[in-house]
């Protein structure tokens, strides 16, 4: 699988992820902790897994609204399993609004709310270690939504977090139609939106990073970039 055709361009939102200060406006959905031993960004769930289910994950919203036509990058760090850890991307009302807007029903990381409600939005998947299933065939799933679309899989090369060598720098280009995921320069997934089968090609829109509880992980030097089209 061949590289996204394109470079990266000129600087859109760069954030270290390293303090309180640095996340000043982004928008917890849902019951997460957040902390920042070592310096970076590190996230868990505060209700019990056990107890509280499905309730007990949450989202995490960079309060950036970005164009599309970009290459979102980002440091990863597995904690603690089992769980999940997903990114929200090209995020809107279903109607054009903006992901926080009043007339948009409330959401509280439960995730039917995200890709059964009135938001559109691309979701990637990755670190794909909740369930027994995704533990013994790992992938990375990108879904189209609303609908909940599984559109394309790629195979995850993330290793549990006790043999983790981190940080794992992740990749996601969005270019129009065109998706493209790597880890580390690994090409993971690739995929084409054709406008028909699941509805027109998204945008613009809201960046935000979900986890599963009772995953632990952390992240740092998140940054956007224009792409420039070769």
């Amino acid at each position: 699988m061949p590289e996204c055709n394109g470079r990266e361009g000129s600087l859109i939102y760069q954030n270290p992820l390293s303090s309180p200060e640095d996340l000043r406006g982004w928008v917890m959905e849902g019951k997460g902790i957040v902390r920042f031993p070592h310096g970076r960004l590190q996230m868990e769930n505060e209700l019990d897994a056990e107890q509280y289910g499905d309730d007990a994950h949450f989202v995490y919203w960079c309060p950036e609204t970005f164009p599309d036509g970009i290459v979102v990058k980002w440091d990863f760090y597995p904690v603690r399993e089992p769980g999940l850890c997903m990114i929200f991307f090209a995020a809107a009302g279903m109607n054009g609004e903006d992901l926080f807007d009043g007339r948009l029903a409330e959401r509280t990381g439960k995730y039917p709310q995200y890709h059964s409600g009135d938001i559109n939005t691309l979701h990637l998947s990755y670190f794909r270690h909740k369930h027994a299933d995704e533990r013994a065939f790992r992938t990375c799933n990108l879904r189209k939504s609303r609908g909940f679309h599984l559109v394309c899989e790629g195979a995850d090369p993330l290793p549990p977090a006790n043999d983790a060598l981190p940080p794992y720098r992740m990749k996601l280009i969005k270019d129009g139609a065109s998706v493209h995921f790597s880890i580390n320069g690994l090409p993971i997934l690739e995929w084409e939106d054709d406008g028909r089968r699941f509805g027109p090609v998204y945008g613009g829109g809201k960046i935000g990073f979900r986890q599963m509880a009772p995953l632990k992980a952390a992240y740092a030097n998140f940054e956007v970039r224009r792409l420039l089209r070769d």
